[in-house]
């Protein structure tokens, strides 16, 4: 990271407990506590001999250990897991996913047909489409674009319904469903939650939060000056996010990176699957009400990061309302503030084009602008679709929506998906970050031995816990949303505008606190006093 500027590179204290982390989780010395210890997995007890170096005492992890074979934990996940944003209801059952009626009506508890289920808003349906065609690192590690229907019960749980571990039905796609034998079933949901591993870390995190947010701090630092209000209210929440980003393309998507090592992907894959998110990456599937608009989930009971992520945007939308009506007294100053509208067409440099573009290499990249030149993710050129990005602000309500969208995604979004990859991730069989064996393609071949020899093996295992652990471990002099440091702003009316986003977040954090205190499993990725301020692990 040496070739970055002073100004975007990490301090002396993050630059050691950053690397102190991963080398505690991931180096030599850790692996090599394992050499001769399990030289194949036998059953499910081994998975637990690794966790014994971390001597966890995590009441949720060890729920999911528990509990991560059954329906309700597995649904559960989809609402308030790693990657809450890719359920969405279920309108119609596509052509793809040929679910009958006859097939799941064991499972539809009220008594009606599936198409009223449907109706009703009771069918969900998880689409890993993007996954469809992407090449595999080699031949001895597999991955599937999988669907999976889900049913609102009447106890308000999430549960699976019926399974389609490709994108193409047919004989050799056959649907599974609850009630097949028990090995089928878990080996069907097993394959599902990979593929949900993948799209989270390479998509859900790594486009949506961090690389989207190294472009709002690129284009931060090209076009605002240190004195404008904006540059003020954003500079905490970019820090170290060029940085990070660097030592990710380093050390985790690189083609010989962790991910590489731990996934099915190799460089050229993780690349095809970013290309492909591109292709839907707008500005609207960045505003957070929108996109709970969007998938249908408004209503859907237990959705505790839709209710924890509403009562944060809303609060970060009220105090960004406030500092814009200090320093812009009407529309018209919006549109004569030249920095500002700069800064915007720097962010959505070409993504009105429908052309593409061809991106330079990672280690070419310091302060250049726009999407087009920071979502590469390996070393060779690659070539991305340009979308749609406001180009312009023309109203005070516009640019506070704008800068909501930066500060809740650097924010808020960024802790909901990273801070639980222990939790959800830490028990391996719950989320295989890859399989090595090859999808079932008829039903009741699959058994216990079958499952094992499918699971990561010893290696990807242990390298894939290190990294859900350092990558969900908080910085001891972290900088939590609402802090802003006294430099930032002297004006009085901004530090009263801080001082009451401050106790909006305290309400909101004594509500998160007093609903979980009910849940079996508590809910708290997005309590305002563990959201940092920025992307920045």
């Amino acid at each position: 990271m040496d070739h970055l500027l002073p100004e975007v590179q990490f301090d002396a204290a993050k630059t050691f407990e950053l690397d102190f982390n991963f080398l505690k989780a991931i180096v030599e010395s850790f692996l090599n506590q394992f050499k001769g210890f399990i030289n194949s997995w036998k059953d499910m007890a081994d998975f637990e001999k690794i966790l014994e170096y971390f001597n966890i005492k995590n009441t949720l992890l060890e729920n999911v250990m528990q509990d991560w074979r059954k329906d309700y934990m597995f649904g559960y996940q989809f609402l308030n897991g790693c990657n809450p944003v890719m359920i969405k209801k279920c309108t119609e059952i596509p052509d793809k996913f040929p679910v009958t009626h006859e097939m799941v009506k064991s499972f539809l508890k009220r008594g009606v047909t599936l198409q009223e289920e449907i109706k009703a808003g009771n069918i969900y349906i998880v689409d890993y489409e993007i996954l469809e065609g992407v090449p595999t690192s080699s031949d001895l590690v597999f991955l599937t674009a999988p669907l999976c229907l889900l049913y609102k019960n009447r106890l308000d749980q999430i549960v699976p319904i019926a399974i389609q571990l490709s994108q193409t039905p047919g004989e050799k796609s056959p649907i599974f469903l609850p009630s097949d034998n028990e090995y089928d079933w878990m080996l069907a949901k097993m394959w599902v939650k990979s593929a949900d591993f993948i799209v989270h870390q390479l998509v859900t995190h790594l486009l949506k939060t961090h690389l989207t947010s190294e472009v709002f701090e690129v284009a931060m630092y090209r076009q605002l000056p240190a004195v404008h209000p904006v540059y003020k209210l954003l500079k905490p929440h970019v820090r170290f996010t060029i940085a990070i980003n660097a030592a990710a393309r380093e050390k985790l998507i690189s083609e010989n990176g962790i991910i590489s090592k731990i996934s099915s992907l190799s460089a050229n894959g993780m690349s095809e699957v970013i290309k492909k998110a591109m292709e839907t990456l707008t500005y609207e599937s960045l505003c957070f009400p929108e996109t709970i608009e969007d998938r249908g989930m408004k209503d859907v009971p237990k959705y505790y990061y839709r209710d924890d992520g509403m009562m944060i945007w809303e609060a970060i939308h009220n105090f960004v309302s406030d500092v814009v009506e200090i320093y812009y007294e009407s529309d018209e100053t919006v549109k004569r503030d030249v920095e500002i509208q700069r800064f915007v067409k720097d962010v959505s440099f070409g993504m009105n084009n429908s052309d593409t573009v061809q991106l330079p290499p990672p280690q070419l990249m310091t302060l250049s602008s726009g999407f087009d030149r920071f979502l590469s993710v390996h070393p060779k050129r690659l070539i991305l679709k340009r979308t749609v990005f406001p180009e312009s602000l023309k109203t005070r309500v516009e640019l506070v929506k704008y800068l909501t969208v930066v500060i809740f995604n650097t924010s808020a979004q960024h802790a909901a998906v990273n801070f639980g990859q222990f939790d959800w991730y830490g028990w391996i069989p719950n989320s295989p970050t890859t399989m090595r064996k090859p999808p079932p393609e008829q039903k009741g071949k699959v058994d216990m031995d079958y499952i094992m020899e499918s699971l990561p093996d010893l290696g990807r295992s242990s390298m894939a816990l290190g990294t859900a652990w350092a990558l969900s471990q908080f910085q001891k002099n972290e900088l939590y949303l609402g802090e802003y440091p006294d430099t930032c702003f002297t004006e009085q009316p901004v530090k009263e505008a801080i001082n009451t986003f401050r106790k909006n977040l305290d309400e909101v954090t004594n509500t998160i606190k007093s609903r979980n205190k009910g849940l079996a499993f508590d809910y708290g990725y997005l309590s305002p006093d563990k959201i940092p301020n920025s992307v920045a692990v």
